[in-house]
């Protein structure tokens, strides 16, 4: 196939973490040629000339991977070739073949009619904010270098597998165990992994289908985990597991079909690792609940509350080489026993790995942490510019009633009895909200007060 220089490329594809857009409306491959080319370039000039790329299972995925590797070939660097992966297994092979540049074709847990390409030009990791705006010059500008590189074929599964074989330890404890891919990426390789541990296995959307046909991929949404809640009451499961459209996030549903969400998870991670590593820091996103501040303070421990988004909390705990960091969002990043990158199969596993040692059930294990009301991430549509404009107006708006806020990312209004968090995202043309109160009554009233001002200035 024939692929041509794109220089009137969509500017809104290319957001804070990664490019991500509607395939083949904002997206396509003459769009992924052109990146191809600029990446190429961009590495050759840091004086790289090798690079890896993988794809997942998107419908879009196979026909942007060729076309993201012409390009790069194009520009005269050398492509190692993955094919199908989970995007910690691309993050894997980088680490494996000590090529710290490449690129990944997904669009994580975006719905299935988009795709997009994670991309690093070294070993500061992911690209982000300025770093892709940056970029996004270079591609206008067209200042292309040329050249005749050459691809080869690399299979990271095998490595892949015996990363995890040495890794855990399980206990006496057999655990029954559902998995639930959701029809992504993981879905081609995670009964291999889970079936390496001593665990009774059901896995549910086992086929690799990028029209994600029973649900949408994101396990951070307690809606899209009704499948897997059904399966793990129905046969008496301890516990069920989502991963997302790339692998790279996890959800966890306990033996009472309930949802976890994953800061609260994350503090049955820390209970159990907090005494096994020096450096007791730990780091949450923005939209972490006070239960885990306040469970991190009380082990006698350091919380750092950090911006949201993989590219930059991943960075943050390799550069603070924290021994964990995680978002809401489901990206968990273990770095005491595990290469610091994202995987939702080895959180998973991690959690396996410490109820195996005890009778608890997940609840038991979070006994005695602060119960506070919080609300789901709500999500309102709004356009790329007018997203950022309204999250101004609500920083004013807090500003004149003098109120105390943390504004690392978006703005997140802390009173004494809750808190509310509105920012904007960087995946998409969204504006997006979550409140928390130590009372039903205040988190409504934080919800009202807020929302209100997000539809207000929205108009």
């Amino acid at each position: 196939m024939e692929y041509k220089y794109k220089k009137d490329l969509d500017k809104n594809i290319f957001r804070g973490y990664d490019i991500r857009g509607v395939y083949p409306t904002n997206i396509d491959e003459d769009t992924v040629y052109t990146f191809g080319l600029g990446f190429g370039t961009h590495i050759q000039r840091m004086g790289k000339n090798k690079c890896v790329v993988g794809h997942d299972n998107r419908l879009s995925s196979p026909s942007l991977y060729e076309a993201v590797i012409k390009g790069i070939k194009d520009s005269g660097v050398d492509v190692v070739k993955l094919g199908l992966c989970t995007t910690p297994m691309y993050y894997y092979a980088c680490i494996k073949l000590g090529i710290s540049s490449g690129a990944m074709i997904t669009a994580s847990h975006n719905p299935k009619d988009e795709n997009g390409i994670k991309f690093a030009f070294d070993e500061k990791g992911n690209c982000k904010g300025q770093e892709i705006q940056d970029f996004l010059a270079e591609l206008i500008e067209g200042d292309f270098l040329s050249g005749n590189g050459t691809d080869s074929e690399y299979n990271i599964e095998p490595e892949y597998l015996e990363l995890y074989k040495g890794n855990l330890h399980f206990g006496d404890r057999r655990l029954k165990v559902v998995l639930d891919p959701a029809n992504g990426a993981a879905a081609n390789f995670c009964r291999k992994v889970y079936e390496l541990f001593p665990i009774d296995l059901t896995i549910i959307n086992e086929e690799s289908d990028g029209n994600f046909p029973n649900h949408h991929p994101d396990p951070c949404i307690e809606a899209n985990l009704e499948q897997l809640k059904a399966k793990v009451l129905e046969i008496g499961a301890d516990v069920g597991i989502s991963f997302d459209g790339d692998g790279d996030r996890l959800g966890v549903i306990t033996n009472e079909g309930k949802y976890i969400a994953t800061d609260i998870y994350l503090i049955i991670i820390i209970r159990d690792i907090v005494n096994k590593v020096t450096n007791k820091r730990f780091l949450y996103d923005i939209k972490c609940s006070k239960a885990l501040s306040d469970e991190i303070e009380r082990l006698g421990a350091e919380g750092i509350c950090y911006r949201t988004g993989n590219s930059y909390t991943k960075a943050k705990v390799r550069e603070d080489n924290l021994p964990l960091g995680a978002e809401l969002s489901g990206h968990v990043y273990f770095n005491d026993r595990w290469p610091g990158f994202d995987s939702g199969m080895y959180a998973g596993l991690r959690l396996l790995e410490i109820m195996s040692k005890t009778d608890k059930t997940i609840s038991e294990l979070l006994e005695g942490i602060n119960h506070y009301y919080s609300t789901e991430e709500i999500k309102f549509a709004s356009t790329d510019e007018k997203k950022v404009e309204v999250v101004a107006k609500v920083k004013e708006y807090a500003d004149s009633c003098g109120y105390k806020y943390n504004d690392i990312d978006g703005i997140r209004v802390n009173f004494n009895d809750g808190w509310a968090l509105v920012r904007y995202s960087n995946t998409g043309p969204n504006i997006t909200a979550r409140f928390e109160a130590n009372t039903e009554e205040r988190l409504q009233a934080l919800q009202d007060e807020f929302v209100g001002k997000i539809n207000e200035y929205s108009n």
